[in-house]
């Protein structure tokens, strides 16, 4: 069941962010997250946060800033179900255009957001940890979008 963030998930998303993050993303120090959870903590209410859960259970989000998906993390156990693309979908029906920013070492990421129709408009270096990423935009009907 797909529903809106209440304040009682920050807890459990916020755990499934930093074990999303740490899982994905091998490359860049286990501190680095852990030294970020706080801003994510004070930042995840003042998105617009929608909550797969399961039994009650809060084990995937993704979250929206204006047409900017912030974030989308799915429990390892949920993954490959189709939960992330469920999520995709709801944004996609809100939003006529979503973008994004991905490293380029998470293949496995970059992979599920071609899937989902999702092209790289652009690549670039994240100042925060130096590591290259792209910015991929899901486009509006009839656009015809140009691959990096």
């Amino acid at each position: 069941m797909i529903r809106s963030f209440r304040p009682a998930d920050l807890t459990a998303l916020c755990a499934l962010w930093l074990q999303g993050n740490l899982q994905a993303h091998p490359f860049i120090p286990a501190s680095y997250w852990e030294e970020s959870l706080e801003l994510v903590r004070s930042q995840l209410p003042q998105a617009q946060v929608f909550v797969w859960e399961q039994q009650g259970v809060p084990k995937a989000f993704l979250g929206l800033t204006g047409s900017y998906i912030a974030g989308l993390f799915v429990s390892s156990e949920c993954r490959s179900q189709g939960v992330g693309s469920r999520l995709l979908d709801l944004a996609k029906a809100l939003c006529p255009q979503l973008s994004l920013n991905v490293y380029q070492r998470n293949t496995r990421a970059v992979r599920f957001y071609e899937r989902e129709g999702f092209y790289r408009a652009a690549s670039g270096t994240d100042p925060n940890t130096g590591q290259a990423e792209f910015t991929m935009q899901w486009p509006s009907p009839g656009e015809i979008p140009s691959q990096l």
